[in-house]
Parts: C-alpha cells; sequence; structure tokens
C-alpha cells in the first residue's frame, strides 16, 4: 500500500476522481445493491478534501471530508475495495482524516455494523439508527476537544 493521498476538489484530477467514483459504485451501488445518487455535487467543491489509498493496479479505499456548516465537517463515502478489506486501509484513511479534521467536530453516517469502527476514532452514536437507501445507518458525532 501507498501513503495516503490528498486532494481538495479543485486539485484533484480527472484520473483520480474517477477511480475515486468507480471505487464508490463498485462498493455502495453494485456490492451493497444500493441505487443511490452519487454524482451529489460535492467532489469538486473547494471545502471537500478527498483522502485515498492506491497500489500500483488499482485504488484501495477513499474517504472524503465536507464541510457540513456551522463548524462541523462531515467524513463521508468511505469505503475499501475488496482486496484491501482487512488489511487496515480504513483504519489509515480514518487516521489521515482525523489529521485534517483536527480539533474541529465532525459528523457521519455509518452502516450500523460499523459503529465499532468509527467509534476507535473517538465517534459515538447520536440518535437513533435510520434507513438511508435501504441499509441501516446511524449518526456518529465527533465532538471537539474542550479547551
Amino acid at each position: 500500500m501507498t501513503d495516503v493521498r490528498s486532494a481538495s476538489g479543485p486539485e484533484i484530477t480527472a484520473a483520480d476522481l474517477y477511480a475515486l467514483l468507480r471505487l464508490r459504485v463498485d462498493v455502495f451501488v453494485v456490492e451493497q445493491e444500493c441505487a443511490y445518487p452519487e454524482l451529489d455535487g460535492l467532489d469538486l467543491l473547494a471545502g471537500t478534501r478527498h483522502l485515498w489509498l492506491t497500489d500500483a493496479d488499482a485504488m484501495l479505499g477513499c474517504l472524503r471530508i465536507v464541510d457540513d456548516g456551522g463548524g462541523v465537517l462531515r467524513v463521508g463515502r468511505v469505503c475499501t475495495s475488496v482486496a484491501a478489506r482487512g488489511t487496515g486501509a480504513g483504519a489509515r484513511l480514518m487516521t489521515a482524516a482525523l489529521d485534517v479534521i483536527g480539533d474541529i467536530e465532525s459528523v457521519l453516517g455509518a452502516q450500523t455494523y460499523a459503529t465499532g469502527f468509527y467509534e476507535r476514532f473517538g465517534y459515538r452514536v447520536e440518535g437513533e439508527p435510520y434507513d438511508e437507501d435501504g441499509i441501516p445507518h446511524v449518526t456518529m458525532r465527533r465532538t471537539a476537544p474542550s479547551r
């Protein structure tokens, strides 16, 4: 695995964006059979930060961080390829995400089976589970450290 790569919406190359979108569609739309609007207008915004891992041949995992407003950042579209699961790729991406986020409050919509994974990074369940495109999710929040 290579180092985590990063680019803002305006900085990302067409080739890298294509690879990110392909992985997200492969995981969420094809594998999880979840038809949803992948092209939501957020990927190319100046305030969006993409993080990803690749090897010589393929995209291994990715996520994005977007400004959710009110001083809160949102981690989303977190996924890893089938080949990268169990290798620590997801943890590497989340660690890099927290380096970007720093002391800012952040939220994410976790698939319910993955709450334990996100709890390792300081996220806590907030509210009740909800259905998002046919998959059970729950909101998780990581509060800003008090100063």
